[in-house]
């Protein structure tokens, strides 16, 4: 299902097809393990590209098989499971940053050991979109735009989607349910034919 197009008052989001793409766009590239759990990650979990260039190793729990996500602009922090396929693109990703011998505990680092820039996000994620072909230009909050649109096109409640992107005021999650026709379904059965008391 792909979300709804674009308006003065819907932000500009990604299909899943279209993060499909993005993620296989980075096959090739000089750090295609990092890049593919970066945006994989950003993704399933919504993240900011302030909250991804900020994780830890401590926020990425292995053995029990979460992330523990910590929100900015007060957001409220939360811990979500992770999925096999984010759990595989994880194990490749420190198979190669441990041979990197990077002191700092930052989760995504460069090629120079340090705490990977917003601005080296914005230009991977810009580089795979023209990699990919998806006819407008990509930036990171489109990911985090795409993984509310996901999860609304998934039947998840409104509050829920809140609770997970963190989001303090359910105003910011609205957009991504507004014009889910599904929200309606229960109301007015078949058959319920009976007029209402007076």
């Amino acid at each position: 299902m792909r979300p709804t197009l674009p308006t003065m008052d819907t932000p500009s989001a990604l299909s899943r097809r279209d993060v499909e793409r993005l993620l296989a766009s980075t096959v090739g590239h000089r750090h295609a393990a990092r890049d593919r759990c970066l945006l994989l990650l950003m993704f399933r979990h919504g993240l900011r590209v302030s909250e991804a260039c900020g994780l830890t190793l401590a926020q990425v729990d292995l053995p029990h098989r979460v992330l523990h996500v910590r929100r900015m602009q007060h957001g409220r922090s939360t811990t979500q499971p992770l999925r096999t396929d984010e759990i595989q693109a994880i194990q490749a990703w420190l198979g190669e940053r441990t041979a990197m011998r990077s002191t700092t505990d930052v989760f995504f680092v460069s090629e120079r050991r340090r705490a990977l820039s917003r601005k080296t996000v914005w230009l991977m994620l810009r580089r795979c979109g023209v990699q990919a072909a998806l006819p407008i230009a990509t930036h990171p909050q489109m990911l985090r735009h795409a993984c509310g649109f996901a999860l609304a096109a998934q039947g998840a409640d409104t509050r829920v989607i809140q609770a997970y992107l963190g989001h303090c005021r359910i105003a910011h999650t609205l957009k991504y349910t507004a014009d889910r026709p599904t929200e309606f379904t229960s109301f007015w059965p078949e058959g319920d034919h009976r007029a209402p008391h007076r």
